[in-house]
């Protein structure tokens, strides 16, 4: 018997999206609404329909920090297994990196400000420390040796 088609499949987009400030990257972290201090993510969402990952990565980088960006590229794939209401969902969430374009972090439109309690720049060499998910961490890290190679 084939399991395959019992996991249901879902697939995000994100963005490790920097700036550089006083000589140093930095990196754009949210507080989901609802997790306690100090649990930082990148911001990530659902692939719309119609809309190729990369679009859904500037899109949900928009939404939920406020900050309008350009990508630099494709970093890489997540990809892990969770439980919501007992069904098994694999899900992949594909990173971009971004650097920022305009806007003020934490200006989030109305609409998505429940979805985010607090977004922070916060030091990209220091990302793999501060981000609570390995893959995220994972992620950040990529973008610290992308960065150090464009320079």
């Amino acid at each position: 018997m084939c399991y395959k088609h019992l996991v249901k499949r879902e697939f995000s987009a994100g963005g490790v999206l920097v700036r550089r400030l006083r000589g140093e990257w930095w990196m754009a972290a949210i507080r989901p609404g609802g997790k306690p201090r100090g649990v930082w993510a990148l911001p990530k969402g659902l692939i719309g329909s119609g809309e190729g990952p990369e679009e859904t990565a500037l899109r949900e980088v928009a939404e939920e920090t406020g900050v309008e960006a350009r990508s630099l590229g494709k970093l890489g794939d997540v990809r892990y297994v969770y439980t919501w209401a007992g069904e098994r969902i694999f899900k992949v969430v594909s990173f971009y990196l971004l650097r920022y374009r305009a806007g003020r972090l934490g200006d989030i439109p109305p609409e998505h400000a429940h979805e985010v309690a607090e977004a922070r720049w916060l030091p990209l060499a220091k990302a793999p420390g501060l981000l609570a998910y390995k893959g995220e961490r994972e992620m950040a890290q990529r973008a610290l040796v992308a960065l150090d190679e464009r320079v």
